[in-house]
């Protein structure tokens, strides 16, 4: 187990300080020095040798994505490339107005006409919206013979009007909207198709910087933005590991990158935007999103929701959770009491979050992981003669996801053993069926949750959060966050098993030779439930009534 230091917690990128440095020395570069690998795709696709009609690009679902991408085939080839962000398919057919007598009034040709021979740059959306004349566009992707729709209603074209579509169309849409294409018709992404990768994120390292550095710089000379100071070039690189999760890896996401530099640069130091400049830009985005967050801690402190940060409770314990509100740009963290009961019973742990039907596939499936540990671990020849009851307390949504099996996991041996638990503490983490703690997601989120009620009930100075080791490269916590950290008022434990989490959160070995360990106490309470003669069950109790009488 260890006990983090604020450095371990903070991205730090000083290993990348000599690429870092030149960095407003950088030529100007194109976007796609950083999306090789999508730009081979199209290189190929746009190439006179293919055979494909269509290619599928996963990008975000955003007119900019779809622009860049057209200009890029444009650069690449001397076929003409249109795009289009309506969703009419007359945009792509084309259309015609005919009068009474069937004479054709007025002809707009489509998008495949005015590209012939060339290539048209679609929404993905296009096609899911015309689903229904699905057999319309394949055609057009089949290269087959086309008619204009007729938008005259009943009346007729004396003289149909037949167009040959000699063009390939590049469909652009996000991961989910790609699926339900594929869904429509398999055949796109197995035969008829090539498929084609935006990628939003870089993994950091010495060759890859330099791809990072130079995709920023393009983004500053593309939409005329300051340039960067070094630390706030430093900011901006802690910024984006937050917003990834991950401090080995960078977004290469135009939309937000843009949108947060554009941010700084209203309050640039000297035509520069340096971390400060960065730093307010963050506040002032939280600020504007804040009231959920601020209202949900209010909750807290007001005692409508009961989160107890000091003293010690059996079978009680802080969880940790990230509250995703529909509408809402945010995501953000509220610590969860999570409650264990324990009754004579055949063992059976009650799930009840998943018997109110409020519970996810993949919370059912984080605590049967955690009843088969617990089973193991205690290495009973017979079913365990306590039954269990597990909920969060004051949860009135779906709860999903594995990341509160520990912090369930350590309810309900506390419970068991009747050894109480550190209110003190709040855990995270996924248990597997060895005891080894996993990594979860939004964990940022989570510990900042948790801190905030920590730091509005008054901090005791042994409080903080039980995290996997694993996790400790996702970290990108907020500045006061990590202040608190340096002086000693809050805490980071980060453990890789149950062993070494169930002492920091219980003060005592969860499985040692020591009689004190936990194992050894819940051992000893099924003993001397064993030695006892069993309290007479309601059949038993109603057969002596009978023989009294």
């Amino acid at each position: 187990m260890n006990q983090e230091t604020w450095h371990s917690l903070v991205p730090n990128y000083d290993i990348y300080d000599t690429n870092i440095n030149n960095f407003n020395e950088l030529a100007s570069f194109s976007f796609w020095s950083s999306q090789k690998r999508l730009a081979q795709s199209l290189k190929v696709f746009a190439s006179s040798h293919n055979a494909s009609q269509v290619c599928l690009v996963n990008a975000p679902d955003n007119p900019l994505y779809r622009t860049l991408i057209a200009e890029k085939l444009r650069a690449i080839s001397d076929k003409p490339a249109l795009t289009t962000e309506s969703c009419d398919l007359k945009t792509l057919l084309g259309s015609y107005v005919t009068s009474q007598s069937g004479e054709l009034v007025r002809y707009q040709p489509g998008l495949l006409k005015q590209a012939k021979d060339g290539i048209v740059v679609i929404p993905a959306t296009l096609i899911l919206k015309n689903s229904d004349n699905w057999c319309l566009i394949k055609a057009a992707l089949m290269q087959q013979e086309l008619s204009p729709l007729n938008v005259s209603g009943k009346t007729l074209i004396a003289e149909p009007i037949i167009e040959n579509c000699a063009c390939t169309i590049v469909v652009v849409g996000d991961r989910n909207q790609l699926a339900d294409i594929d869904y429509i018709e398999p055949e796109l992404l197995t035969g008829l198709g090539m498929f084609g990768e935006l990628e939003t994120e870089i993994a950091l390292n010495s060759q890859s910087i330099l791809s990072y550095l130079e995709f920023v710089r393009w983004l500053i000379n593309q939409y005329q933005l300051p340039l960067l100071t070094h630390d706030g070039l430093h900011q901006l690189m802690a910024a984006g590991a937050r917003y990834t999760e991950d401090q080995g890896y960078m977004p290469l996401d135009v939309l937000w990158t843009r949108t947060l530099l554009s941010q700084a640069a209203e309050f640039v130091d000297q035509s520069r935007i340096n971390a400060q400049s960065i730093e307010l830009a963050l506040e002032h985005q939280r600020q504007r999103e804040n009231y959920l967050p601020e209202r949900a801690l209010s909750d807290i402190l007001d005692g409508q929701v009961i989160i107890e940060t000091k003293g010690e409770r059996v079978g009680q314990v802080n969880g940790l959770t990230v509250i995703d509100v529909p509408g809402h740009p945010l995501s953000y963290g509220e610590p969860a009491r999570i409650s264990c009961v324990i009754h004579f019973g055949d063992g059976d742990i009650s799930d009840v979050e998943r018997k109110a039907e409020l519970g996810g596939n993949l919370h059912a499936k984080g605590m049967m992981i955690m009843q088969a540990f617990v089973s193991s671990a205690l290495k009973l020849d017979e079913p365990l003669p306590y039954s269990a009851s597990v909920v969060f307390e004051q949860s009135y949504c779906e709860v999903d996801g594995d990341s509160a099996s520990l912090a369930e996991l350590c309810s309900f041996v506390s419970a068991l053993s009747e050894y109480p638990i550190n209110q003190q503490i709040a855990v995270t983490g996924a248990v597997d069926q060895f005891g080894r703690v996993q990594a979860v997601g939004g964990l940022n989120e989570k510990i900042e949750g948790f801190f905030r009620v920590c730091q509005h009930q008054g901090f005791t100075g042994h409080q903080g959060v039980i995290l996997p080791s694993a996790n400790l490269k996702h970290l990108a916590l907020d500045k006061e966050v990590i202040n608190s950290i340096k002086s000693g008022d809050f805490h980071i434990w980060s453990v890789s098993n149950v062993d070494e989490a169930i002492p920091l959160i219980m003060g005592k070995p969860f499985r040692d030779e020591d009689e004190s360990s936990v194992i050894s106490k819940i051992a000893e309470r099924i003993e001397n439930y064993e030695k006892h003669e069993h309290p007479p069950t309601i059949v038993e109790r109603i057969k002596n009534l009978f023989v009294k009488h």
